[in-house]
C-alpha cells in the first residue's frame, strides 16, 4: 500500500515538471498551437512578408534570345583534348587532360567543327553533346591557316541537330549576335553583344593570315574557342576563335572567323582530307631578309617543279660560286601589291585552283607581266 502511495507521488511530481517546462518553453519563445502554422511560420510574421509585384511582359529581345539558346544550344558541343605524358621518375606513360573547348554540330554525319587550336597536339578528343553523353571522335581534317578542325563522333541522327548556316558578307557594324560556348568548362553559357568591327585580319597558328574576321563584344573567354557567333536569327555567322586581353580573359574584343571562310574550307575538308589551296608554286626569301636587300617586293627563292610558276617561266635565286643571282621579284599579282608573304596569302584565298593571275616581277632591272595559273600547293 506504502509502495502504491510512492509511484502515485512520482506521477503527479512528473506532470506537474512537465507542464512547467512547456509553460517556460511557451512564455520564452511566443509559440502556442494556435499561433504554428503547416510552414512553421507564424500567422502574424506572414502578415509582414512583401506582396509579389507581377512581372510584365518579357521584352521582345529577351524573347528572342531565350528562343535562340533553345533552338541553338543543343548544337553546341563541349570537347575535351587529352595528350600523351611520360612520368619522369618510372618513366610510364598516362594521359592528362590538355584543354576544353566549344564546338558544333555540322551535319547530321556527326561531324563537329571546333577550332584548330583546340584540338592540336591531341592523342584523345572527346566530345560532350548537350544531352550529357560522350563520344569519342575521330579526326577528318584540318585547316591551320583557317584555325578549322572538322571531327566526326558516331552518335545516332536522333542526337544530331546541325546548326544553322548564315551569312557574314551583309552584316553590319552595331548588330546584335550571340555566343554559345564552354568557358572557363562551364557549360551551355550564352552571351551576347553587337557587331564591334568588321574585316579585322589576325594570325592562325600556322603564320597565314586569316582575312575578314568579325571583331564582337560578346563576352568571349578560354573555353568558348571554336564555339558558334550567331546573328538575331539563330544562324552561324562565324566560329569564335581568338580575344585580345592583357589579363587572358574577356575584355569586350573577340575575334570570329567569318562563316563562310568556315563553310569552304569545311566542305574541302569533307571531301578531300584537307583544304585544296591554290598557289603561284613558288617559295618567298622571309620579308626581313628581303628588306635587308633593300628590295620592295617578294623575292623568289624557289620555283617548285611543275608547277604553274615553272611553266610559267618565273625564276627563282640561285648561286653562281660565291655570289648569289637573285631570282624575281614579286611586285603585284592582278594589279594588287605585293610587299610580304602575307600580301600574297591574302590574293591567293580569293582564288581558286586553274584560275590565271597576272604577276608583275622585276627581273634584271625590267618590269615583265606574266600570266600565271594558279595550281595546288601543299
Amino acid at each position: 500500500m506504502k509502495f502504491v502511495g510512492v509511484v502515485a507521488l512520482l506521477a503527479v511530481v512528473i506532470i506537474a515538471t512537465r507542464s512547467w517546462v512547456e509553460s517556460r518553453t511557451q512564455v520564452s519563445f511566443g509559440v502556442n498551437a494556435s499561433n504554428v502554422t503547416t510552414t512553421g511560420v507564424s500567422a502574424r510574421d506572414s502578415e509582414d512578408v512583401r506582396a509579389v509585384t507581377p512581372r510584365g511582359e518579357l521584352a521582345s529581345w529577351e524573347k528572342r534570345a531565350m528562343t535562340i539558346f533553345e533552338n541553338v544550344s543543343p548544337s553546341v558541343v563541349f570537347i575535351t583534348n587529352t595528350s600523351l605524358q611520360r612520368d619522369i621518375f618510372t618513366r610510364n606513360v598516362y594521359e592528362r587532360p590538355r584543354g576544353t573547348g566549344s564546338g558544333f554540330v555540322w551535319d547530321s554525319e556527326g561531324r563537329i567543327l571546333t577550332n584548330y587550336h583546340v584540338i592540336v597536339d591531341a592523342n584523345r578528343v572527346e566530345v560532350t553533346m548537350a544531352d550529357g553523353s560522350t563520344w569519342k571522335a575521330s579526326l577528318v581534317g584540318v585547316a591551320p591557316d583557317k584555325d578549322l578542325a572538322v571531327l566526326k563522333i558516331d552518335a545516332p541522327r536522333e542526337k544530331l541537330k546541325p546548326i544553322s548556316v548564315g551569312a557574314s558578307a551583309h552584316l553590319k557594324v552595331g548588330q546584335t549576335v550571340y555566343a554559345i560556348g564552354n568557358p572557363f568548362g562551364l557549360d551551355k553559357t550564352m552571351t551576347s553583344g553587337i557587331v564591334s568591327a568588321l574585316n579585322r585580319e589576325i594570325e592562325s597558328l600556322s603564320g597565314r593570315v586569316i582575312q575578314g574576321v568579325i571583331q564582337t563584344d560578346a563576352a568571349i573567354n578560354p573555353g568558348n574557342s571554336g564555339g558558334p557567333l550567331l546573328d538575331s536569327s539563330g544562324r552561324l555567322i562565324g566560329i569564335n576563335t581568338q580575344i585580345v586581353s592583357p589579363s587572358g580573359v574577356n575584355a569586350g574584343v573577340g575575334f570570329a572567323v567569318p562563316v563562310e571562310t568556315v563553310n569552304q574550307a569545311a566542305s574541302q575538308i569533307i571531301k578531300y582530307g584537307k583544304v585544296i589551296r591554290p598557289g603561284l608554286g613558288v617559295s618567298l626569301a622571309r620579308d626581313e631578309v628581303a628588306r635587308q636587300l633593300g628590295l620592295d617586293g617578294a623575292l623568289i627563292v624557289k620555283v617548285t617543279e611543275g608547277s604553274g610558276a615553272e611553266k610559267a617561266g618565273l625564276k627563282g635565286s640561285k648561286m653562281a660560286g660565291r655570289q648569289i643571282i637573285l631570282g624575281d621579284i614579286i611586285k603585284s599579282i592582278d594589279d594588287q601589291p605585293v610587299r610580304s608573304f602575307a600580301d600574297l596569302g591574302k590574293i591567293m584565298d580569293m582564288h581558286k585552283v586553274g584560275d590565271t593571275v597576272t604577276v608583275e616581277v622585276f627581273r634584271g632591272g625590267v618590269m615583265k607581266r606574266i600570266a600565271v595559273t594558279l595550281t595546288e600547293i601543299n
